[in-house]
């Protein structure tokens, strides 16, 4: 008995082994049945996305520029042609994941079946497995924006290390067929204290800087999101309320949404959209 429990003790470590050599199982993506999908890097998936809250491009206000560029370079990657990274910075609530959200929606509603762009939202803790992910993208038929929201790193981070290394692509290059959008308060998403203590204490303090501020150079583009004024804003809460339908005199709206944006102590795209949520609450109506 005893010699048959041993046995079995055996056999389970010999099985246990066996599984460990084993190559990976491959990652079914499955990118046809969905448009936007969130990755899981704890068993390397994706989870699809049946609905994205994503608002009509022409609703977004007092971003033109911003808006229009990564509208080019985002048509330009969907058609086949270069294109680049995308940093979108600055000030919060001004709309910076909205126009990501917005830009591919309103690029889907003109293409079907492969040529459809796919969206992939990747935490910032999971930033680490983006090497798993754009390895296993490469293969695929369908153009993909990697998209990571509020991505920043913290002193003592080390991950952002990995981030490079993917926007680089290592030896074979960024796949052709992913771009990669992310929003972030900061333009060098590196705290600046963090910067300037890894350089105090380097041999070449000039390299140690070059070392944190090369991860956004990895971004071709940088667009700048800024606090926006008051006409800037009352153009949002109009555009919002003209689309949704809410009843009112721009006038009493006015006065209603500045007084809102006074006891927020912000004028922002996120303030106004606030703001006509809560009117349409109060009119009984619903933005669905």
């Amino acid at each position: 008995m005893d010699e048959l429990n041993e046995n079995g003790v055996v056999l389970r470590r010999i099985a246990d082994a066996l599984e460990r050599l084993a190559p990976p199982a491959p990652i079914d993506l499955s990118l046809g049945s969905a448009d936007a999908f969130v990755w899981q890097s704890d068993d390397k998936s994706l989870m699809p996305l049946a609905h994205v809250a994503a608002l009509p491009l022409d609703l977004l206000k007092g971003i033109n520029r911003s808006r229009d560029t990564l509208l080019d370079n985002t048509q330009r990657f969907a058609s086949g042609v270069a294109a680049n990274n995308a940093l979108l910075w600055g000030a919060r609530g001004q709309g910076k994941s909205s126009l990501v959200k917005a830009v591919h929606a309103y690029i889907n509603e003109s293409r079907s079946g492969e040529e459809r762009l796919k969206l992939i939202e990747v935490h910032r803790e999971d930033i680490a497995s983006l090497p798993v992910l754009l390895a296993r993208l490469r293969t695929e038929p369908y153009r993909v924006i990697v998209f990571c929201d509020d991505l920043s790193f913290d002193a003592g981070e080390t991950t952002y290390k990995s981030l490079k290394a993917a926007l680089e692509g290592g030896l074979e290059g960024r796949p052709d067929n992913v771009l990669f959008y992310a929003t972030s308060n900061r333009r060098h998403l590196l705290p600046r204290d963090m910067i300037d203590n890894e350089s105090s204490s380097a041999i070449n303090p000039g390299d140690a800087i070059e070392e944190k501020v090369s991860l956004s150079d990895r971004f071709g583009l940088w667009l700048g999101f800024h606090k926006c004024s008051q006409d800037e804003y009352l153009a949002m809460v109009d555009a919002y309320h003209r689309h949704f339908g809410l009843p009112g005199e721009a006038t009493d709206l006015h006065r209603d949404a500045l007084e809102w944006a006074t006891t927020r102590g912000a004028r922002s795209g996120r303030v106004a959209w606030q703001f006509i949520q809560d009117a349409a609450g109060r009119a009984g109506l619903s933005l669905s």
